[in-house]
């Protein structure tokens, strides 16, 4: 069964963003965009939720023609160029982005649909309303988090409105420039 692969970058405090969405406090290196595109080779498809997917949309599809991209962000369009994206929206009905996949209302279910299809694992970008939902639903089934060394005070919570505890069992510890990358799956009975 292919799981569903949160990555989230997240402050020491808990936040994935500022008050105002802001996400300027991230650490992002080369090393650790290496790391993160490991992902490339075991997923094949994105999800992402309806505010983070028109931001991808209006950015990825550019990567490729623009002779400023790094190789990095080249290496990350031409894995979304071929990969499914998912969105989770009930308002967007006709997406321009290829190979777009819209789940509505019944997202749960047509999530554990496409779980149980062949193809690689589902990774869950960003987004946070929509991991939130995610967790309350109990849909993801590895949390790759980037812990980076900077406390923000108040902001968007990466663990919000749950009601049952999700217990977790720690795969592996990476350290990049003061970043902690954790990856824990999720220990199911």
């Amino acid at each position: 069964m292919r799981k569903v692969i949160l990555l989230m970058h997240v402050t020491l405090d808990g936040f994935v963003a500022g008050p105002n969405g802001e996400m300027d406090w991230i650490r992002f290196d080369d090393e650790l965009e290496a790391y993160v595109h490991q992902l490339h080779a075991t997923t094949d498809a994105a999800i992402y939720g309806r505010k983070t997917f028109e931001m991808m949309a209006g950015y990825w599809p550019t990567v490729l023609d623009d002779p400023e991209s790094t190789p990095g962000a080249r290496d990350h369009a031409r894995w979304l160029q071929d990969a499914t994206k998912i969105v989770v929206s009930t308002t967007i009905d006709q997406p321009t982005w290829a190979n777009t996949v819209v789940l509505r209302a019944n997202f749960a279910e047509e999530l554990a649909n496409m779980k149980a299809q062949p193809g690689k694992d589902l990774w869950l970008i960003g987004s946070p309303t929509l991991v939130h939902s995610f967790m309350q639903h109990d849909l993801i089934d590895e949390y790759r988090l980037n812990v980076n060394p900077v406390a923000i005070g108040s902001g968007i919570p990466l663990f919000a409105g749950l009601d049952h505890q999700i217990d977790l069992r720690l795969l592996e510890t990476k350290t990049f420039d003061g970043v902690v990358a954790l990856c824990y799956e999720r220990a199911r009975d």
